[in-house]
């Protein structure tokens, strides 16, 4: 307590401004990279090729204002597990570095401008806005009631190409929905491995995962089956769409990294799992965004 007391003391008294490394640190803005390559993916799906600037530059905004919207929702609804969680303890709404109500306003900020990128898109871009707002706001309760929460998570994720599709065409169509569902699983799977970590905390604190209800082993199972599913809906939408062979280059490079993924870590050995969560589901993400991007132009 103390040390929290003297770091409240330090940043206590510094501008907002000086604060927005401490932000950018506390939301993992550089995140955003695993989202924003399927949003566009299913951009440039839904214009057959490159969409206007425009759109390029609203469904950008649109994207990142809304990770940052649910991560910044996230850390202020599970501070007080944070703070409880010896792995997250040192985060910075537990650690006093940033405060409550600083996160509120980063949350009410983003917001504001999540619905203003879709209101510059398409009327039901800014429909689906605010659900889509609700749905990131809402999930991290989940883990105080289900081990399904895992599940969900990846559907926030999942949300990315279904909404760059919507940004271009201003309407939804079962294409991108197969997208989502690969996102959906990809997501889950690594949000099953990444929170294996916290499996005894969990099962002391009564929170809920997969990895708690069902073990560590068992959630090994579960992502490498959710991986192989997810790169199945991936090869289909190549086959429903008629993608050219540079897509299935990128689909084929996902999957070695989902391979390769599993020799960093075991059951038995978490301790690289920073280093799969964070490069190779950058890489994985960018590869299909490349994939459809050459795919798409040589067929333009």
């Amino acid at each position: 307590m103390e040390r929290v007391r003297d770091l409240n003391t330090v940043v206590a008294p510094l501008p907002l401004i000086k604060k927005a490394p401490m932000f950018l640190a506390a939301v993992r803005f550089q995140e955003s990279v695993f989202a924003l390559p399927f949003a566009y993916t299913g951009m440039v799906l839904a214009a057959g090729g490159f969409p206007t600037w425009g759109q390029l530059l609203w469904i950008t905004v649109a994207m990142v204002s809304a990770r940052t919207l649910g991560m910044s929702a996230n850390r202020l609804i599970d501070r007080h597990i944070d703070a409880a969680n010896p792995r997250t303890a040192g985060r910075h709404l537990p650690a006093g570095v940033l405060k409550g109500s600083e996160m509120m306003l980063l949350a009410g900020v983003s917001l504001g401008v999540f619905l203003l990128a879709a209101s510059r898109l398409n009327p039901l871009a800014l429909a689906l806005a605010p659900v889509a707002a609700a749905y990131l706001i809402a999930y991290p309760y989940a883990k105080r009631f289900t081990w399904a929460a895992n599940l969900l998570l990846g559907w926030a994720l999942a949300i990315a190409p279904s909404a760059g599709w919507i940004g271009v065409n201003g309407a939804l169509s079962w294409e991108p929905v197969l997208l989502s569902a690969a996102v959906a699983l990809w997501a889950a799977s690594f949000d099953i491995l990444y929170h294996a970590q916290d499996r005894e905390f969990y099962l002391r604190a009564g929170y809920h995962s997969v990895a708690a209800r069902f073990g560590t082993v068992a959630a090994f199972r579960w992502s490498r089956s959710l991986d192989v599913l997810a790169v199945a809906c991936l090869v289909g939408l190549g086959v429903w769409m008629g993608l050219a062979y540079p897509y299935y280059i990128g689909c084929a490079l996902a999957a070695v990294l989902l391979v390769l993924r599993y020799h960093m870590v075991s059951p038995d050995d978490l301790s690289r799992l920073g280093v799969a969560f964070m490069r190779i589901n950058a890489v994985v993400s960018a590869a299909i965004f490349v994939g459809v991007l050459v795919s798409v132009s040589m067929s333009s």
